[in-house]
């Protein structure tokens, strides 16, 4: 017994030596190396809030809707419980989003750390299926007919589209079994996407940690405690403040109304529209009429974020030093912003029309990496 604790003191003192403490870091980095702790940190509290929630919750179609006011009403804390996780996932969404803007724009995704990229992008996809899967369980209008409208989109597939689509379904519409389903998988899935966090950490010091200036060699490194810890520590509070305000003011701000009906199978929504993390994507599905075709781009403006560290043809990485690459960093974020705007606009002139341009020019921005060795 002695051994084994003996042992595992000298495991876990040489992982938090190594790791942590004595962690070697570039001196130069700022506050934005910070977003990818930030989402660590709110994976785990997302994790915690769903399986408290889980405790209290039934994947029944005609009991779901009435669950969450159960848990709302009548559970100690459940209000704060339910806001938490329904608001964390939008934190958490908007830290991982600051994280791939920064490697974007500072160019790590870049040798040696190119699979530490592609391992950050299959965890934001993941992320985005579970949360779709999340966004269902409510069983308000919404929820259902989101589900319907998104599962409908593997029918697009030739041959084994609608068997896909039955096979997500249980059956031959939405109904009990997909909620089940949906359910069971938004529950497993963070399991899976925690391992990938991990599997991303150990790929991030393999190859260890960039710098704006994207030089590896000359760069002075300290150990991670306790200056950069700090700065890890200031994004963690401003996020809980920021989830402290939504969860007491404006707890449903960034909920759809429509949402807080039960759902109606007989009745659509005039207009449907996703959560916000959602809508350029949803965006670039709903501008081109093909049903195939715009289920490709849509699934293409996630993929082709494996392709930068190929498309990139500049031999600096930061675009500090790339005045071209960093104009059209800022002119692809407002291309993503303003498609997030138009995706929860009518299908209709001129939205749908701006949405097809708009919709262009974010892959433009990535054909635009190529320019870079160039001009």
């Amino acid at each position: 017994m002695k051994q084994t604790s003996k042992f595992l003191k000298t495991c876990l003192g040489s992982v938090y030596g190594n790791h942590i403490w004595l962690y070697p870091t570039p001196i130069n980095l700022s506050y934005v190396w910070s977003f990818g702790s930030l989402a660590g940190f709110l994976l785990v509290s997302q994790m915690v809030t769903g399986i408290f929630l889980a405790m209290h919750f039934t994947a029944n179609i005609h009991t779901s809707f009435a669950d969450l006011e159960h848990i709302m009403r009548d559970i100690i804390s459940g209000y704060g419980l339910r806001y938490a996780h329904a608001n964390g996932a939008s934190i958490f969404f908007l830290a991982v989003y600051s994280h791939i803007a920064r490697n974007l724009y500072y160019g790590s995704y870049n040798e040696p750390r190119i699979w530490l990229w592609f391992s950050g992008i299959i965890i934001f996809i993941a992320m985005m299926a579970t949360g779709f899967l999340g966004y269902v369980l409510p069983w308000g209008q919404m929820s259902f007919w989101a589900a319907t409208v998104i599962t409908n989109l593997f029918s697009a597939i030739p041959y084994i589209g609608q068997s896909i689509v039955e096979l997500l379904w249980g059956g031959f519409s939405v109904d009990n079994p997909t909620l089940n389903r949906f359910y069971s998988l938004h529950f497993t899935v963070p399991f899976l996407i925690a391992g990938l966090a991990i599997l991303h950490l150990i790929l991030l010091h393999e190859y260890g940690s960039g710098n704006p200036l994207g030089i590896d060699t000359v760069i002075e490194k300290i150990p991670f405690l306790s200056y950069f810890i700090i700065k890890d520590i200031f994004f963690l509070f401003l996020a809980i403040i920021l989830l402290a305000f939504l969860i007491v003011n404006v707890p449903d701000m960034l909920g759809h109304p429509d949402n807080y009906i039960e759902a109606q199978p007989l009745v659509t929504p005039a207009h449907i529209v996703p959560e916000w993390y959602f809508l350029p994507y949803y965006a670039i599905l709903r501008c081109i009429p093909d049903k195939l075709s715009g289920v490709i781009a849509m699934f293409w403006s996630l993929l082709i974020l494996f392709s930068a560290p190929w498309l990139d043809s500049s031999p600096f990485r930061s675009s500090l030093f790339k005045p071209f690459s960093a104009y059209m960093f800022i002119f692809f974020m407002y291309i993503v912003i303003t498609l997030g705007w138009l995706g929860q606009e009518i299908v209709d002139f001129p939205f749908l029309q701006f949405s097809a341009v708009v919709s262009f020019l974010y892959f433009m921005y990535f054909k635009s990496l190529t320019l870079d060795g160039i001009l």
